[in-house]
């Protein structure tokens, strides 16, 4: 079997102000993704999602011009060597670095939609593992900056769907961040797990003044106070208090997280299957923190396939963390792109991989072609 073309699909939505929620990296104004199909001489079709980097324009291109001439001709079974060429071509030397990381990503998902076809099996099983409960945290854009009490009465409706963890938006001024997480933890006890994630907008002064208070609010973690590529501020901020720190969804492939992993200074890492390349790179990233004894939560992109693909994968790994499920209130990429949901939460707070072979879903070819790129920021 050899792969006969990839065609990208940049898909965007307008998201209404009144559905509008700011946080760390800015105030939400539409959503982006880029679908990928990869083709067969066979006449199998896989599909993928790259995560946008937000120029979804310019990812897609990169896919259907570069990407496409390094691997069209190439064995859609092997993966490694797909991955192998795109990361010797592109990142390695003289090409897109991360870029190129997020266009491999959506490449590697169909590649192993394709496996699935051919296999017959779901993906899970495929990986090595099997069908089981994994629990989820309410996340996504979801319970940003606002008012405490407004924050507190969003958390309270996701703990009454019945999740047992949600995560905040931080990243305001600290003392604006403080007084939300103390509203929230009032509202919802303690039994339910405070998760934070700053969007990488805290100064080293910021996270000094906010980490003992989230301490004695006992979060369950910080998320990316800081950029990827500070690794200085993350060994300091360790030691501010025993907050755990979290990292990961900026960081791509394996060679980024081997040093993330050995600085000792994160608790949790966190590979987005659509940047950090793929299911091949995100299983190997598993592997690497399994024996730090860390746990794998990764983050989950905009559409219903890459949260699919990421259930998937929480289930054929033996460090299996939380699913970050996508409880913003208006997203059709996850409600409408296939006919069958990504996941159901259940009565324990956890998720299970939809059934069937891959990745349980069917797309509607129709909804994508009703949302074509639509140019310019989705943060402003």
């Amino acid at each position: 079997m050899k792969i006969t073309d990839i065609v990208a699909v940049p898909i965007s939505f307008p998201v209404p102000p009144e559905h509008s929620v700011t946080l760390g990296i800015g105030r939400s104004v539409k959503r982006d993704a880029v679908l990928v199909k990869v083709q067969t001489d066979d006449g199998l079709t896989g599909w993928g999602e790259a995560h946008h980097g937000r120029c979804p324009g310019a990812i897609a291109r990169l896919l259907e011009t570069t990407i496409k001439e390094l691997v069209v001709g190439m064995n859609p079974l092997d993966t490694v060597s797909v991955g192998s060429r795109i990361y010797k071509m592109q990142i390695a030397s003289h090409g897109m670095g991360a870029a190129a990381a997020l266009a491999w990503s959506g490449v590697d998902l169909a590649l192993w939609d394709i496996r699935c076809q051919v296999s017959g099996q779901p993906l899970c099983e495929l990986l090595g593992g099997s069908a089981r409960p994994v629990k989820a945290y309410a996340g996504g854009i979801s319970l940003g900056w606002q008012a405490p009490a407004s924050l507190a009465e969003e958390a309270l409706q996701h703990v009454g769907a019945g999740y047992k963890a949600l995560k905040l938006r931080m990243g305001d001024t600290p003392r604006r961040d403080i007084e939300r997480v103390t509203a929230v933890r009032k509202a919802v006890g303690d039994a339910v797990e405070l998760l934070l994630d700053a969007n990488t907008a805290y100064s080293l002064e910021q996270a000094r003044e906010v980490m003992p208070a989230y301490q004695e609010l006992r979060v369950g973690w910080l998320e990316e106070p800081f950029p990827a590529h500070d690794q200085y501020s993350y060994d300091m901020c360790a030691r501010f208090a025993t907050v755990p720190l979290a990292a990961g969804e900026n960081h791509y492939t394996r060679y980024e997280f081997e040093p993330l992993l050995n600085s000792r200074t994160v608790a949790f890492v966190q590979p987005d299957l659509s940047k950090t390349g793929g299911l091949s790179e995100s299983m190997r990233i598993a592997a690497m923190a399994s024996a730090k004894r860390i746990s794998v939560n990764p983050h989950t992109s905009a559409t219903a396939i890459n949260m699919s693909n990421s259930i998937h994968f929480l289930c054929a790994v033996d460090n299996a963390g939380y699913f970050e499920a996508d409880v913003t209130t208006l997203n059709p990429f996850r409600d409408q792109l296939s006919a069958v949901r990504p996941y159901e939460l259940d009565d324990q707070g956890c998720v299970q991989p939809a059934a069937g072979k891959g990745i349980g879903l069917e797309l509607d070819l129709d909804f994508i072609a009703r949302h074509p790129l639509i140019d310019g920021p989705c943060y402003v």
